[in-house]
């Protein structure tokens, strides 16, 4: 087992293309942050990941789009995305969430 880096704190973490914190990432799954503002996601087309995405609201509202289907994301609410399923996020109010990937998004 590997123990170099079995923590990260999020000041530290790598971020990614999309913006978000790379927080950890083991073998099968990786946790990541979101801090995004309205418009960060505006224009973006829906897309499909080769991951499932579980997800929880901290703070602010979004509107996910599942395969059709539109659901509020606002603090407190948990989501998923399953692998291969198209979606888009729609940033309404100064958003934070943690997600993990599985297997780890790479992107």
């Amino acid at each position: 087992m590997q123990t170099e880096n079995l923590t990260v704190k999020v000041g530290e973490a790598v971020t990614g293309d999309m913006g978000q914190k790379l927080l950890v990432s083991g073998s099968a799954i990786a946790l990541r942050q979101w801090n995004e503002e309205p418009g960060d996601a505006e224009n973006k087309p829906a897309r499909s990941s080769d991951y499932e995405t579980v997800g929880y609201v901290i703070q602010g509202r979004a509107e996910l789009t599942v395969a059709g289907k539109t659901i509020m994301l606002e603090p407190g609410v948990s989501w998923v995305v399953p692998k291969g399923a198209e979606h888009a996020y729609k940033i309404l109010d100064t958003f934070q969430a943690v997600e993990a990937t599985h297997p780890p998004a790479r992107d």
